[in-house]
């Protein structure tokens, strides 16, 4: 018996043995696994709006491309949230006389092949950035007027003309690339990722244009390591499958909330919402140049003289566009009516400007004061997927001209096809007779939007580079002109009111509203809402 119960003891310690290893096992897979989960974890997938049209940053300034390739390349100075500037590629600079700043570049930055960063490359992005071929909007306006000069390998002057107060804004414009690629490539080269080098915290690792851009961590960044391994930036245009994929787990995160998902995903606990308002007006641009416009004929189908060179029908237009009801009933509420180029509160806004009062009456007497008591008929134009509701608000447009006599055809185009045709599709000209467009300010304040959108298109210093109506008034121009140089803040403020006010009264754009940006993550991960609408992997945080 003692030998039998032996025996039994040992059987019973084997057992016992063979139940610990499956234990630590089950244990050793399960921390393989859990391994694996924290590896994903370090992997963002954000649904985006858009996607870049180029991987060239000098090749179109559009937000959706300034937004992704700030993951790759970066500037002399960096801009938050709010829009306040901070150091970059320069640590620090200095304004040395009326007309010269010097900026000292940080040392022991390298590039992403291993070569170091230089004043060489700096001073090439500032030559390149204005004249890259086929651009539909150029970065001209930010360099106008400036002349930037190597000192030694880690100082650069920049000298104006003129007094310009917004030199730190306009610099913090201009994405740095390298200049050794750069100079023999092409914005093809950009494309397929050859000649897409930069210093940034992130590296291409693919780009399939429609599907996915993918970043890898750039371990040698001379910044703060970069939170996230990987980040892919997928285009999903449709709001309605942004939001699929992020409550199916596809992406972590998306912009561009649609209006009728808001109060849900706001009450979801799975998922947190942030929202700022931007430094964008949706609007409308009107062919003024043309003695016969392409898209605008009589209500017979007939040739007439372009209606919209009169300032009557301009007006009659902004009229006809009942405002509230497209913020309330399109947007959801994530919007403001708009009465100028930026809203109340920003440097350069005109305190007198109110929206424009929804009145088809009153519309329609301007169309019989400008001879067309019948109205006439036009198409509008716009992207598809570029902006919050794009569609839907085009849509919405259409009914509200038709009613005061203006029949109205919509076509939307995706953005790049949009982009190209409505800057330079007629022989180098705009190609439609009335667009539905979005201007983000690039520096805080009125100046860039007004320069941009109705100064007269000046090839030399880049003014009217989205000036796709082309709207010219010579005292808008002075008043921009004198704006820009004018150093005392109050004085600079008055100007652009001044040109706000007028622009608006002359119809040198028809302003709707100011959308309210939203962005929605997986719980536990938090964003800094901007006011430039920029969708940046680097500025989610959390688990």
């Amino acid at each position: 018996m003692p030998q039998a119960k032996g025996q039994m003891d040992v059987k019973a310690a084997a057992r016992a043995l063979a139940v610990l290893f499956m234990v630590a096992c089950a244990l050793v897979v399960a921390s393989l696994h859990g391994a694996g989960a924290t590896a994903s974890a370090e992997a963002l997938r954000i649904g985006v709006l858009a996607e870049p049209t180029s991987l060239d940053p000098h090749f179109h300034n559009l937000t959706p491309n300034d937004s992704a390739l700030s993951h790759i390349y970066e500037r002399l100075i960096q801009v938050d949230e709010r829009g306040g500037l901070a150091p970059g590629l320069a640590e620090s600079w200095t304004r040395t006389s009326d007309l010269t700043w010097t900026f000292k570049l940080r040392p022991r930055v390298v590039w992403h092949d291993g070569k170091p960063f230089t004043a060489d490359d700096v001073v090439f992005s500032f030559e390149r950035a204005p004249s890259v071929p086929g651009s539909p909007s150029s970065f001209a306006s930010a360099i106008k007027g400036k002349t930037v000069r190597k000192v030694d390998d880690l100082t650069v002057e920049v000298t104006t003309i003129a007094p310009d107060p917004l030199v730190l804004n306009q610099v913090a414009r201009i994405m740095i690339v390298q200049r050794g690629k750069a100079r023999t490539t092409r914005t093809d080269d950009f494309n397929s990722a050859k000649a897409a080098i930069g210093t940034g915290p992130y590296k291409v690792a693919e780009f399939v244009p429609g599907q996915s851009l993918v970043l890898a961590r750039n371990d040698a960044y001379w910044g703060e390591p970069p939170r996230w391994e990987r980040i892919t930036l997928k285009p999903i245009p449709d709001g309605t499958q942004r939001v699929a994929a992020l409550t199916a787990g596809d992406v972590e995160m998306i912009e561009d909330v649609p209006t009728a998902d808001l109060v849900r995903l706001k009450a979801d606990p799975r998922f947190e919402l942030v929202q700022a308002v931007t430094q964008r007006v949706i609007y409308l641009h009107l062919d003024q140049f043309r003695e016969k416009s392409p898209y605008v004929v009589a209500r017979d189908g007939t040739e007439i003289a372009n209606p919209l060179r009169d300032k009557r029908v301009r007006l009659a237009l902004s009229k006809a566009l009942n405002r509230d009801a497209l913020v309330s009933r399109v947007m959801g509420g994530a919007a403001i009516s708009a009465s100028q180029f930026l809203a109340d509160g920003f440097v350069g806004t005109s305190s007198a400007l109110k929206p424009t009062a929804y009145d088809p009456d009153g519309a329609r007497k301007l169309l019989a004061d400008a001879g067309y008591p019948n109205g006439f008929r036009l198409t509008l134009h716009g992207p598809s997927g570029r902006y919050t509701n794009d569609v839907k608000v085009a849509e919405a447009i259409a009914p509200m001209l038709q009613r005061i006599g203006i029949e109205t055809n919509v076509v939307l185009l995706s953005a790049g096809e949009f982009f190209a045709r409505a800057t330079s599709g007629d022989k180098g000209r705009p190609e439609f007779s009335v667009i539905l467009a979005g201007r983000s300010s690039d520096t805080g304040e009125v100046s860039d939007s007004l320069n941009a959108l109705v100064h007269t298109v000046t090839a030399a210093t880049g003014a009217g580079a989205a000036n796709r109506g082309r709207f010219s008034n010579a005292d808008v121009d002075t008043l921009i002109e004198a704006a820009q140089a004018m150093m005392d803040p109050a004085q600079r403020a008055e100007l652009l009111a001044q040109a706000s006010a007028l622009a608006i009264a002359e119809g040198g754009i028809i302003p709707i509203f100011y959308p309210v940006r939203s962005w929605a993550l997986r719980k536990g991960l938090t964003y800094r809402a901007r006011a430039d609408e920029y969708t940046l992997g680097t500025g989610v945080m959390g688990n």
